[in-house]
Parts: structure tokens; sequence; C-alpha cells
């Protein structure tokens, strides 16, 4: 029972600490509510975003033309987060890039040495891709080869959260510095909000 609750805390408590110290819009606030509208994966598949804290991508039929920007979510983000069990990578593919996205999650897994097994990929028709895609509700658009090296941050009640004064909602792939100066950080927000909620719940059941 005490090895539970030390490493209970070990977990918790950088996250917390992290909610006091953090600046910027979501100081001592929650990770803004984009949009409602998103359409669950799990209509089209076997994953699903209910219950999960999931960030969501699209590569497109041009897997290796995204590489760049799958390594650095591999090593910023993934690297980081990837021990927490209600957390998950979930990548919606075109069919026919199957191979293209095993030989990709190869490289991931020699270039930060982790288990990449938390790298999920779902494969779907370009009209169910579209229309998930379309359904975030962004101003963003999929490429011609319905790729997109934004990124987006999907809660467990499957809406659609990130900064609300950011144009783009989405975190660019591309660049390190957004995704190592934005999105790490609201990250470890969302995360943190959802284990305050839990202890909370906890707490409130034993009165």
């Amino acid at each position: 029972m005490k090895k539970y609750v030390v490493l209970t805390v070990l977990f918790v408590l950088p996250l917390v600490v992290y909610l006091f110290f953090a600046s910027g819009i979501n100081h001592f606030a929650k990770l803004p509510v984009v949009t409602n509208t998103v359409l669950d994966i799990a209509e089209f598949s076997d994953e699903q975003f209910a219950d999960n804290i999931t960030i969501l991508g699209f590569l497109g039929s041009d897997v290796l033309q995204h590489k760049g920007n799958a390594l650095n979510l591999n090593q910023k983000i993934y690297k980081r987060f990837q021990k927490f069990t209600d957390f998950q990578f979930l990548i919606a593919q075109p069919k026919a890039t199957e191979e293209d996205c095993m030989q990709l999650v190869a490289e991931l897994s020699r270039s930060t040495q982790v288990d990449t097994s938390g790298w999920k990929f779902v494969f779907l028709e370009p009209v169910q891709l579209q229309l998930i895609f379309n359904r975030l509700n962004t101003p963003l658009t999929l490429d011609q080869n319905l790729g997109s090296p934004y990124v987006f941050i999907v809660d467990k009640d499957g809406a659609l959260r990130g900064r609300d004064d950011n144009g783009n909602i989405g975190y660019d792939a591309r660049s390190v510095a957004d995704i190592h100066n934005n999105m790490v950080d609201d990250v470890k927000v969302i995360l943190a909000e959802y284990r305050l909620a839990l202890k909370k719940y906890k707490a409130d059941r034993k009165i």
C-alpha cells in the first residue's frame, strides 16, 4: 500500500507543481475546449478517443514526407508522456500505407530507444479520413495526400483541446519550438487536470 502511495505521489506531484508555476494563458486554468464536434474514430475502427488523452495526427499517403515531424513528436512528446496509461498517439492513415507506417515506427524506436507500441495507426478510406479531420472544425485542411503537419489534442470526452488564442488550433510538428514551448506545456496541463479531478473524486467518495 505504501509503495502504491509513493508511486502515485511521484507521478502526480510534478504535474500539480506545474500548475502553480506554469506561465501563459494556462496559468491556473484548464486547457480550453476548442470544439465538441469531434467524431470518435471508433465509428470506423477498433480504436477510440473516449477515455483517452489522444494526440491525433495525419501523416498522409506519403509517410516518409512527414518522417521528420514524427521524429520531433516522438522525441519531445511521446518519449516524455508515454508511460501514462490513459495517454495515446493515434495516427489516422489512408489505407495501403501500412508497410510504410511499420517502417516509420521501427525508425522511431531506434531513434529514442523507447517502446513505441503506443504509436497506434488506424487505416481508413479517404472519405472517412476527411470526415474525421473536418469534424475537428479547424481552419486547417488536409493536403492532397490526406496528410497534415499539424497534430491535435483530443480529451477523454472526445473534445478538441488547445490554445484559443492560436488561430491554427493544432500544433505544428515541423516546428520544434511549437512542440517544445507550447505542446509540452499543454499536455502537462491536461494530464494534471485529469489527475486533480481523479484525486478530488476519490476524496469526495470518502466523505
